[in-house]
């Protein structure tokens, strides 16, 4: 039983450690107070949902800076759908990097843009794994 505890307890402390490095914020508390016995898959799907629409949301984006003339139209468009699902899911380093990433497209910076861009690669990666051990971990 001690080790069932132990696990519980390193469990409760990776979580602590999401919030803490700022991976994840106060919505994602919020989808977890959503969950309950009738949808107990409920934060996983919201979770599935998000990595599948940003990695649309980012194959768009790295076909939009690669063209001869970008479209920063297009861009910003894609960058606030990205914003808006991060910080809907409580992806917070996610939606900060998309501001950032805004900002250089309101000043058409493309190399900055570019920037921005493998950030946000590397952070959804980074918390898609990171969610995938605490969901598994939390079975």
């Amino acid at each position: 039983m001690a080790g069932v505890a132990q696990l519980q307890r390193q469990l409760v402390e990776y979580r602590h450690s999401l919030f803490d490095e700022g991976i994840l914020g106060d919505y994602f508390k919020q989808l977890e107070q959503l969950q309950d016995e009738s949808g107990p898959d409920f934060v996983i799907q919201v979770a599935t949902s998000f990595n599948n629409d940003s990695e649309n949301h980012l194959h768009k984006l790295t076909e939009a800076l690669e063209q001869e003339s970008v479209d920063f139209e297009k861009v910003v468009y894609h960058v606030l759908k990205l914003k808006g699902s991060s910080s809907c899911m409580g992806a917070h380093k996610v939606s900060e990097i998309c501001t950032t990433f805004h900002n250089f497209c309101k000043e058409k910076n493309i190399e900055k843009c570019k920037k921005c861009l493998e950030q946000v690669k590397d952070e959804r990666s980074l918390l898609k794994g990171k969610l995938e051990t605490l969901f598994e971990a939390s079975k």
